[in-house]
């Protein structure tokens, strides 16, 4: 159980550690994006001459976003989920469950995890068309993106499996007031 206990809270501050890295950063890419769309706004409609780069600028930057906080999330509970059967289940029948889809997610975060590499890599041969930079800059947001849901997947896994063996501390509060600050 100590093995575990530690584990869980080496996941846990190294998934923390990127969160508050990964939010740091978003806002400041979302600041970035709102400002060049604006720029865009304003030479097309004021000044009558659109910019040729404002939108893959904008859409680089949105997707660098996302993937600075897609773990986060992931490890709060916050994507879309549907788990009326996981609550109809009884507990340690639900708790199994639970494992077992996180199991099969993180089979499939570690694939997409190498994908997201070898897209990276082959990005390298081509160039984004109007803010000349090699797309494998932009195409790094996925590998990222994957490897921290993975993290936090591990942890989550972790979690459970302690919960299973009947220890209810490991749960991961997920629920966020408003007032309480961010972990």
């Amino acid at each position: 159980m100590a093995i575990l206990r530690m584990l869980v809270s080496w996941f846990t501050a190294i998934n923390m550690l990127l969160n508050r890295v990964g939010r740091n950063i978003a806002w400041v890419l979302v600041a970035m994006m709102i400002s060049v769309i604006l720029l865009q706004v304003f030479c097309r409609y004021v000044l009558g001459n659109a910019l040729p780069w404002p939108e893959e600028a904008a859409r680089a930057l949105m997707i660098w976003m996302m993937a600075m906080v897609a773990g986060e999330a992931y490890r709060r509970g916050s994507f879309v989920a549907i788990d009326m059967f996981l609550s109809a289940l009884p507990e340690r029948a639900s708790s199994l469950l639970k494992l077992v889809l996180l199991l099969v997610a993180g089979a499939v975060l570690v694939k997409l995890t190498v994908l997201g590499i070898d897209f990276f890599d082959r990005g390298f041969r081509s160039r984004a068309a109007s803010i000349h930079i090699s797309r494998a800059w932009i195409y790094l947001a996925m590998p990222v993106c994957f490897f921290t849901l993975l993290l936090a997947n591990i942890e989550l896994c972790l979690r459970e499996i302690g919960c299973l063996l009947g220890h209810k501390h490991f749960a991961l509060r997920t629920e966020v007031r408003a007032d309480a600050p961010a972990e």
